[in-house]
């Protein structure tokens, strides 16, 4: 009697957005057999601490992608580095381009630096890891893209203006966490200094809402289902403002049924984001 083949092992894909925000950014993103962190913004602590919160305490961390030197997003890379060398016995690669490793300060920087090109692809495990360039006010900055288990997940922050380049990345995603940092009138009208509102809102500087609506509009692919808005301000965005600019050009798309949105959280994490596998 024929049998059908039955898969080695069966994976799901999990995503978890543990910090976003101008105070930290930490992502994990795994299927049970291999997984990256990208981001450590958050202390060493919190980042292991909300990973076991969500229940991935036992969860691979094979690499940590770090996407460019500001400290909310490489804070904790050197403690973080010596504390999972001591956890699991091994040394974690961070990787991150050359410019962001020369800018990077002794204080935070990991004793296990893996220098990637912008632009490149490297392999981890089974997972396919692409960081591509994205226009920000520091050395050279990149975004991550994921490839496993038959989709493509996404970290897109910290970017002053959308491109051709990461609207087609965006377009690939089936999970995208993407930057909605501060609506316009909010920021100009808000107590920050003068300069720092030009710096914000400058096109190496961060994403308004009606930016990134305008980046989804143009970057909205067949394969999306979970979208976070991340890395919101606090001071100089509302989350019914950026929901409410995500959900415009969802409905526009007749796209609102299949595609989940969550926001970011800076100070708890966001529960696991999963999706099966298409290969396992």
């Amino acid at each position: 009697m024929p049998t059908s083949a039955v898969p080695l092992f069966r994976r799901e894909i999990q995503v978890a957005v543990l910090a976003s925000g101008s105070g930290g950014n930490c992502t994990y993103v795994g299927d049970g057999h291999a997984g990256v962190l990208i981001d450590c913004g958050i202390s060493a602590r919190q980042v292991l601490q909300r990973m076991a919160e969500v229940g991935l305490g036992d969860a691979p961390v094979d690499a940590v992608l770090i996407t460019h030197e500001h400290v909310d997003h490489v804070g904790a890379a050197r403690v973080l580095c010596d504390r999972l060398h001591k956890d699991r016995g091994r040394w974690v690669p961070f990787l991150m381009t050359r410019g962001t490793r020369t800018a990077l300060t002794a204080a935070v920087t990991p004793a296990a630096v893996e220098q990637v090109d912008s632009g490149a692809t490297i392999q981890v495990k089974h997972l396919v890891l692409d960081a591509f360039p994205v226009p920000h006010d520091t050395v050279e900055p990149v975004a991550w893209r994921v490839a496993l288990g038959g989709h493509h997940v996404g970290v897109i922050t910290d970017l002053g203006r959308p491109t051709t380049l990461v609207e087609d990345k965006l377009r690939s995603l089936s999970i995208a966490v993407l930057e909605f940092n501060h609506d316009f009138e909010m920021l100009m009208g808000g107590s920050y200094p003068w300069h720092l509102k030009q710096r914000i809102r400058s096109s190496h500087g961060h994403l308004s809402n009606d930016q990134a609506a305008e980046l989804l509009r143009r970057g909205l692919g067949p394969e999306l289902r979970q979208l976070v808005l991340g890395h919101l301000s606090e001071q100089n965005n509302a989350p019914a403002k950026a929901l409410a600019a995500a959900a415009g050009v969802l409905a526009e798309a007749g796209a609102q049924d299949r595609v989940q949105v969550h926001l970011g959280r800076p100070r708890d994490p966001l529960s696991p984001i999963t999706l099966p596998a298409r290969d396992g």
